[in-house]
Order: C-alpha cells, then sequence, then structure tokens
C-alpha cells in the first residue's frame, strides 16, 4: 500500500484542528461577537470630516462688519455664525439646550463675545474687551487664530496697520500634505478593527495548541506517520487561514477593497501569518489556559501599538516603525484610505515579510521544542 504524501497528511490534521475548532463554543462565539461588533461600530461611525471650525459671536455694534464675517470674508477654514445674545452663545459652545430663538443655530466649538461698545471704543482708540469661549475639545492652535483674529480685527476697526511689519512667510509642507484630504473616523478605526479580528484569532490558535499539548494529542499525532513537519506546517496554516477568513469578512462588509486591492489582499495575508506564529508561540510557552491567555496577551499589546497610532496623526517613533505589526497597519491605512500605489506601499510589506519569516521561525522552534519535551 502506498504510504499517504505529506500533503494529504497536513491536509487530515488541518481537518482534525477545524473539527476542533468547532467545538471549542468559547472561541467561536468571541469570534463570531467581535466580528459583528466591529462591523456594526464601524458603520455607526462619522463617514465624512468637515475641516472647517465654525465661530459664534455674539455682539450690538459690529454693524456691516458682523454681515461680512457671516458672509464668508475671513480666514479659510473658518465659518462665522451670529448669536443674539452672549448667553444664547456661551449655551452653545458648552453644548447646552439653546435658548428660545436660537434652536436653528448650530453649535459652535469656538464663540466671540464682544463687548456692547467694542465697534465705538476701538474706534476712539480706548480699551474694549472681547471673551473667546472654547469647547474642551478645542486644541491649542485654535485658541491662539482666535486671539490673533480679534487683534487684526480690532486694527481693521481703527483703520490702523498692525504694529509690526510682517516678515516674509514661505510654507514648506514636509510630507504628504493632508489639508483637505483628511481622514473620517471611518478610515481612522478601519486598520485597528481589521488588526483586532487578526489578533482574536491568534489566542483562538493558541488556546487549541495549548489544549493538545495538555491532553497529548499532539504527541499521539506522532505515532501515526505524521511527522513534526506536518504538525507545525498544519498548525501555522490552521492559524493563517483562521485569521485570514475572519478578516477577510470584515473587510468585505465595511466595503475596504475600493483602494489597493491587491496590496490591501497582501497585507491581510501578511497579517494573518503574523497572527498564526504569534498564536503558536504563545499556545507553546503557556502551560494552561491563563497562561496562554498572558503570553496571547503580551504579544497583543505591542502589535495593537501601530494600529492605535494609526488614530492620530503625524509621523511614527522610530520605535513604533520596527514593530512587527507596523508594515501591515500602514499598508492597511495607505491601500484603503489614501488609495497608495505598489510604490509606496512595497517597502511597508518587505518588512512586515520580513518580521512574519522571523516570528513564523521563532513558533517552529519553540512548538517543536515543546513537542519534543513531552
Amino acid at each position: 500500500m502506498k504510504p499517504p504524501s505529506r500533503t494529504a497528511i497536513v491536509a487530515a490534521i488541518l481537518r482534525k484542528d477545524f473539527r476542533a475548532y468547532s467545538r471549542d463554543r468559547l472561541w467561536v462565539i468571541l469570534s463570531a461577537l467581535m466580528l459583528v461588533l466591529l462591523i456594526v461600530v464601524f458603520w455607526l461611525l462619522p463617514a465624512t470630516v468637515d475641516e472647517t471650525v465654525e465661530v459664534g459671536i455674539a455682539h450690538r455694534d459690529l454693524g456691516e462688519l458682523a454681515e461680512q464675517l457671516t458672509a464668508g470674508n475671513v480666514e479659510e477654514g473658518i465659518s462665522v455664525v451670529e448669536f443674539p445674545s452672549d448667553e444664547a452663545l456661551q449655551r452653545s459652545v458648552a453644548g447646552e439646550a439653546p435658548l428660545p430663538g436660537a434652536e436653528d443655530l448650530p453649535q459652535v466649538q469656538v464663540g466671540l463675545s464682544f463687548a456692547p461698545d467694542f465697534r465705538q471704543a476701538v474706534t476712539e482708540g480706548r480699551e474694549s474687551r472681547v471673551t473667546i469661549y472654547v469647547s474642551s475639545g478645542v486644541p491649542p492652535e485654535i485658541r491662539n487664530t482666535m486671539g490673533s483674529f480679534v487683534r487684526e480685527l480690532a486694527f481693521s476697526l481703527a483703520g490702523e496697520e498692525l504694529p509690526v511689519t510682517e516678515p516674509q512667510q514661505e510654507e514648506i509642507i514636509l510630507g504628504e500634505d493632508r489639508a483637505g484630504n483628511q481622514v473620517s473616523p471611518r478610515e481612522h478605526m478601519r486598520p485597528l478593527f481589521a488588526f483586532m479580528v487578526l489578533l482574536v484569532e491568534s489566542f483562538a490558535l493558541a488556546s487549541l495548541i495549548a489544549e493538545e499539548i495538555q491532553a497529548r494529542t499532539i504527541t499521539a499525532l506522532l505515532v501515526t506517520p505524521a511527522r513534526t513537519a506536518d504538525v507545525l506546517a498544519a498548525k501555522a496554516l490552521m492559524g493563517t487561514l483562521l485569521a485570514l477568513g475572519q478578516a477577510l469578512v470584515f473587510l468585505l462588509a465595511v466595503r475596504a477593497f475600493q483602494g489597493n486591492a491587491g496590496a490591501l489582499l497582501v497585507a491581510i495575508v501578511l497579517g494573518a501569518v503574523m497572527a498564526a506564529a504569534v498564536g503558536m508561540i504563545a499556545g507553546a510557552a503557556g502551560k494552561d489556559f491563563m497562561g496562554t491567555i498572558f503570553y496571547g496577551v503580551l504579544f497583543f499589546i505591542p502589535l495593537a501599538i501601530p494600529a492605535f497610532g494609526s488614530l492620530f496623526p503625524g509621523s511614527a517613533s522610530t520605535l513604533v516603525q520596527v514593530l512587527p505589526s507596523y508594515g501591515v497597519v500602514e499598508t492597511i491605512v495607505g491601500a484603503t484610505a489614501y488609495d497608495e500605489g505598489w510604490g509606496a506601499l512595497g517597502p511597508k510589506l518587505g518588512m512586515a515579510l520580513a518580521w512574519d519569516a522571523a516570528l513564523l521561525g521563532l513558533g517552529f522552534f519553540i512548538l517543536k521544542r515543546k513537542v519534543e519535551t513531552l
């Protein structure tokens, strides 16, 4: 009788592993709930981003100047809305219920309340007062902009030039200019959600491996024609296919394949391999369920840092860029949010591939040593 091929042996172990996974109700239910929850939360997030700062003004004597301001004759990115009173303006900035007569006015982030004699006092060269209201979420640069805006307005009303000669300014944007092309909250969260789906499946694989080690199922397999290499290959394929399947379901549900679909698919495959490698390491290192979870979390935290870092603008630090998951996360961001090409994403994918090879080699080594000591 002809002995079975190595491919047939690996396929048989793989079928056995999927049956064992399907009987583990804990991870089956957790995986499904996580997937559904992330998809629902994604579609509940805002799909657009407003780059205009709405500024409310309350005054008594600005006259035609107020009409010019509300008509849009201010700096780019600033929209001015007139409020009937100082109290109505305060309530709007604070996010409280509007006063009667101000129900149709929008909620603003910044408010400028001019003193009743502001125009006359400035024209006569006397001091006056402008109160600036800001909500807690307004960044410091917006607050500084409002202070400069009020000073320029005062000099304009007085018919005087600014007391300084403004230097010539040249603006050079280093890196890609995202002005006018800001990413919506949905786009910000997509890489994080996708990577969370991958990492959850690494916990499932780690749990399966830990159970087989405790029950000596792996050693029983070695009594058959299966070799240690066959078992290791089956575990790697199991983890990769499990993570890849869940991630593809998520990405299809959130319509992620509208940019560079090829690069996105490669990134997800590399992320699934990374999840499988982490699952093998955690499963072999943990002596019981809690030990497996501990080692899984130990890997989860650093791997999730680039995904959380994608929520904030700016360049990642060198420490973050050398993390294994950085290339995968940045490729997902570039392929889905900015439709970057292969030229920009290639180096990131190459870095992810190198990390996959290292982690997979480490996973094979640790799991092989664990099996040999049983």
